[in-house]
């Protein structure tokens, strides 16, 4: 979460009449994340959270991405909800940009996740996974293998020597990949520690969906894996709270690390885009690429299979 877009007092005052919340009182920027410009807003109805869609033009990727969120809350899980006006809209435009209103969860997210969080955060993916199972008209993961391949390649004359030649063999071997038996459906993509809420040890909110898509399912737990997991015992009690909801298959547990691989370089690129190609407003977090670059090198020169 960042902010790209201002938003004054009086067009977001106005902005909110349709939703019935009482009079604004506050809005104050979020200054965390990459993508879209996010707010606190506080009416006497209470607190919610605003974000203007910066990326997210289409209307049927806001239609997706907001009727996900809605379809976890009413499942259950702690996910944002969006809000929905007078007319049955869960977006209008604001600033010029797509903006929706969601509900505030409570808790704050941790650093320092000790062994019942990683498993706890297993459960909840995989619980995820269940209850968006056969959700009509999903879109592909935005940031898939296409996306990985096309993106490496425009940002390799950017790079150093060795980085090139680090990204050009990763990029050559996550080509020659078969996915085809992995399990998949709609994944989160991006449910880093920052992404989850805690009140003391309870799981209070899954965050930020905005990446979210269809692809394999071994895919996220990668991405969970390799920001939760700072050694083997971590990782051990993800895969024992994932696999107590959906236990995994042989091809997936075969396909670990190449997975888990291609999980380090989607994250990689992501904020190598940002860092060579950075875009401008208030309050923009910069995330360093390099911890991925070492977490992919290590996977390459360190192979591991997944704990049973």
């Amino acid at each position: 979460m960042s902010v790209y877009t201002t938003v004054g007092r009086d067009e977001l005052a106005a902005w909110l009449q349709p939703l019935g919340l009482g009079e604004l009182v506050d809005h104050a920027g979020i200054a965390a994340g990459m993508q879209n410009s996010n707010y606190f807003v506080t009416t006497t109805s209470g607190r919610y959270v605003l974000t203007l869609f910066e990326r997210l033009g289409d209307t049927v990727e806001l239609a997706f991405h907001l009727a996900l969120q809605e379809r976890l809350a009413k499942a259950g899980l702690p996910c944002p909800c969006p809000l929905i006006d007078q007319a049955g809209e869960r977006w209008r435009p604001l600033a010029g940009k797509p903006a929706a209103l969601l509900t505030c969860l409570p808790g704050s997210a941790i650093e320092v996740p000790s062994a019942e969080h990683c498993r706890d955060v297993g459960r909840a993916l995989a619980q995820l996974h269940q209850a968006v199972a056969g959700i009509p008209d999903a879109l592909p993961n935005p940031c898939g293998s296409a996306w990985r391949q096309q993106v490496g390649a425009t940002l390799m004359p950017l790079l150093s020597p060795d980085e090139a030649v680090l990204l050009k063999d990763e990029l050559a071997f996550q080509a020659a990949q078969d996915w085809s038996l992995l399990p998949r459906g709609v994944i989160h993509a991006d449910l880093f520690r920052d992404n989850v809420l805690w009140c003391g040890n309870h799981l209070s909110g899954l965050l930020d969906f905005y990446f979210a898509g269809e692809d394999v399912l071994l895919f996220d737990l990668a991405v969970t894996a390799n920001d939760w997991c700072a050694d083997s015992a971590a990782l051990a009690e993800l895969i024992a709270g994932y696999e107590s909801i959906r236990p995994l298959t042989a091809d997936e547990r075969a396909a670990w690390l190449p997975v888990r691989r291609a999980a380090a370089l989607r994250f990689w690129l992501l904020r190598l885009e940002v860092r060579h190609r950075p875009r401008v407003g208030s309050v923009v977090t910069i995330k360093n690429p390099d911890a991925f670059r070492r977490l992919l090198t290590r996977f390459r020169l360190a192979p591991e299979s997944l704990p049973r």
